[in-house]
C-alpha cells in the first residue's frame, strides 16, 4: 500500500467536523446546514427579530444566547457564523458583533473593571487608543499603559499587580510591525493576565493566535473574512469560560448585535477566504518587492521583505506575510495625493481586505499614537495598500504608470 493509500484508508472526513477536514473544505461547509423546510443547500437568510418560544418558557434564560429567542441575543444566521468562526480559529466559542470596533469595545468592557490595568501596543487601530486611552479610563477608571509591544522588556516593565490584560495586533496597522504572540503570552500568563490579539490582518489560515498562547482573538469581519466590501461585522473568539460573560454583558445588554443580513453576507464571503488569502499574499509579495526596488519610493513596510525588522519572526509565525503594505513616495504630502489621484486600477478608500485593491493616504497629522510610529512614517506619512484579487501585473503597472506621471 502506498503512503497515499494508507492515508486515505484512515482518513474519514466529515464536512460538519472541522477536525477531520482541511482549511478550504471547512471554509465551504463550516456552520452551514441544509434547510429542512426547502432542501436548499445553503442555510437561508432568516430576517426575524424573534423566534417562537417553547410551550413552557418559564425555565428559559431571557438573557441567554443558547436558544433562538430574540435576535439581539443571537439569531439563526449569527449562530451559524459563530460556529464557523470558532472552528476556523480553533476556539471553543465565538461572538459576532455589528462591527470590529463593537467587538473591541465588548472585549475591553467585558474583561476590565474599575482599577484594572491593561498593557496595550502603541501601534494599532485608532479606536483602541480612544477606548483604552480616553473613554474607559475617564468613565470607568480603567488604566492603560501603551508600549512598544515588540519590546518585551518594555512590556514586562509596564506590567503591574493590577494588570489584567495585554493587547496586541499582529500584523499591526499601519506599520506592519509583527507581535511575537508566544512571547507575549508567556509574559501575560506569568503576570496572571490575559493576552488578547487583534488578528484582522492575519486571518486563518495565515495565523491562529489561540494555538500560540493567546486567550482571545478579535477580528474585524468587515475586512478579510467577508472580503467583498459589502458587509460590516466583528468577532471575538476563544473559550466558553471567557466569552460567556462577554456575551451576556456586552452583546445582550449593550446590544451591538450583528444583523442577520450581514451575518449571511459574511458567511457567504468567508467561503473563499483561503483562496483569496493565497492570491492576495502572493500579489502583495510581488508588489512590495517592486516598490522596494524603485528609488522614488522612500520606504516600503511589508513583513515579507528581508529588510523588515520583524521579517524572521513573520516567517516563523505566519503562513505568509499578509496582504497589506505601507509605503511612501520620496516627497511631500501633495505628491502622495497626486500619486493616488493618478491611479486607474487601484481605488482610494479606507478599508482593507476587499476583493479590489484599496489605497489610502494618511499624513503626519498627529493623531493619537502616531508619535510612536517609525521615523519614516512620521516624516512622510504613509500610503496603506491593501492588495486585492486583480491580476498582479495590472496592479504593478498601475503603480508604475502613476509613479511615472508624478515623478518622471
Amino acid at each position: 500500500m502506498t503512503p497515499t493509500e494508507k492515508r486515505l484508508a484512515t482518513h474519514h472526513p466529515d464536512k460538519h467536523d472541522p477536525g477531520t477536514v482541511g482549511e478550504a473544505t471547512w471554509a465551504v461547509h463550516g456552520g452551514n446546514h441544509v434547510d429542512p423546510a426547502t432542501g436548499a443547500l445553503r442555510g437561508p437568510l432568516v430576517m426575524a427579530n424573534c423566534y417562537r418560544l417553547p410551550d413552557d418558557p418559564a425555565t428559559m434564560d431571557w438573557s441567554g444566547a443558547g436558544e433562538l429567542m430574540y435576535s439581539r441575543n443571537g439569531g439563526f444566521n449569527q449562530h451559524a457564523l459563530e460556529t464557523k468562526l470558532a472552528a476556523m480559529e480553533g476556539g471553543g466559542s465565538a461572538i459576532a458583533f455589528a462591527s470590529g470596533v463593537a467587538a473591541l469595545h465588548a472585549l475591553f468592557f467585558g474583561l476590565l473593571r474599575t482599577g484594572d490595568h491593561a498593557v496595550v501596543s502603541t501601534v494599532g487601530y485608532e479606536a483602541v487608543w480612544r477606548l483604552l486611552g480616553d473613554l474607559l479610563p475617564k468613565r470607568y477608571g480603567v488604566e492603560a499603559t501603551f508600549v512598544d509591544i515588540t519590546d518585551h522588556d518594555a512590556v514586562r516593565a509596564a506590567v503591574r499587580p493590577t494588570t489584567r490584560l495585554i493587547h496586541a495586533e499582529t500584523i499591526a496597522n499601519p506599520t506592519t510591525a509583527v507581535a511575537d504572540i508566544p512571547a507575549l503570552a508567556e509574559i501575560a500568563h506569568a503576570a496572571g493576565a490575559l493576552l488578547t490579539v487583534d488578528s484582522t490582518f492575519t486571518p486563518p489560515p495565515v495565523y491562529r493566535p489561540l494555538a500560540h498562547g493567546a486567550d482571545l482573538v478579535v477580528h474585524s469581519l468587515t475586512k478579510y473574512i467577508n472580503g467583498h466590501g459589502d458587509a460590516m461585522g466583528g468577532a471575538i473568539i476563544g473559550s466558553h469560560v471567557l466569552l460567556d460573560p462577554i456575551r451576556a454583558d456586552a452583546l445582550v445588554d449593550v446590544g451591538a448585535t450583528l444583523s442577520p443580513f450581514n451575518a449571511w453576507l459574511i458567511m457567504r464571503g468567508s467561503v473563499t477566504l483561503p483562496l483569496r488569502m493565497r492570491q492576495q499574499q502572493a500579489t502583495a509579495h510581488a508588489v512590495a518587492h517592486y516598490l522596494a526596488a524603485d528609488p522614488r519610493i522612500a520606504f516600503t513596510a511589508y513583513p515579507g521583505l528581508a529588510g523588515h525588522p520583524h521579517h524572521a519572526l513573520a516567517q516563523r509565525q505566519f503562513q505568509g506575510n499578509g496582504g497589506v503594505l505601507s509605503f511612501a513616495l520620496d516627497g511631500p504630502p501633495d505628491l502622495q495625493n497626486s500619486f493616488v489621484s493618478a491611479l486607474r486600477v487601484i481605488t482610494s478608500a479606507v478599508s482593507l481586505g476587499h476583493d479590489e485593491t484599496l489605497i489610502v493616504h494618511v499624513g503626519t497629522d498627529g493623531r493619537a499614537g502616531t508619535e510612536h510610529y517609525p521615523a519614516v512614517f512620521r516624516e512622510y506619512g504613509h500610503l496603506r495598500l491593501s492588495v486585492g484579487l486583480e491580476e498582479p501585473e495590472d496592479i504593478i503597472a498601475d503603480l508604475a504608470t502613476a509613479l511615472d506621471k508624478v515623478m518622471p
